[in-house]
């Protein structure tokens, strides 16, 4: 396995350092047999997004606006309990933490540019729409009694 220790990174040339990321770890739930009852491979990750220094001021504005339903006092909690192994659940904390960050801290799409509809179409539609009409009112107009 990839040596995981040591800065995650977000987009480009900012990443996270290991030294402010707090690991916690705990009894998984579910499959393993007797293993599961003596190991702590349950993973939580725990990253202060309000106090950190790693992240650019507009990222950082932009992730707290963003992921503020997630945040517990401006801490925010990924947890991993998917493998058997604290490894492999470390691994995807890690990675689902960075990917949460890299999408919050996202620049916005550009706004839409309003286009004009051309006057073909516009007229088309109308001719269509009036053929219909007339459609459906020569169908009433019959008296078929």
């Amino acid at each position: 396995m990839d040596d995981m220790s040591g800065p995650y990174v977000i987009r480009g040339s900012v990443s996270l350092p290991e030294a402010e990321l707090m690991w916690r770890f705990s009894r998984s739930s579910g499959p393993g047999g007797q293993h599961v009852n003596t190991s702590d491979s349950q993973v939580e990750l725990r990253f202060d997004l309000a106090r950190t220094q790693a992240l650019p001021p507009v990222w950082k504005e932009r992730a707290l606006e963003r992921l503020g339903g997630r945040l517990v006092g401006g801490v925010l909690v990924v947890r991993a309990s998917e493998h058997r192994s604290q490894w492999r659940n470390r691994e995807t904390a890690a990675v689902r933490l960075a990917s949460l960050l890299a999408e919050a801290t996202a620049p916005p799409p550009r706004p839409r540019r309003a286009t004009k509809i051309p006057r073909g179409i516009n007229e088309r539609r109308l001719r269509e729409k009036k053929h219909r009409a007339e459609t459906k009112r020569t169908r009433s107009a019959r008296d078929w009694s």
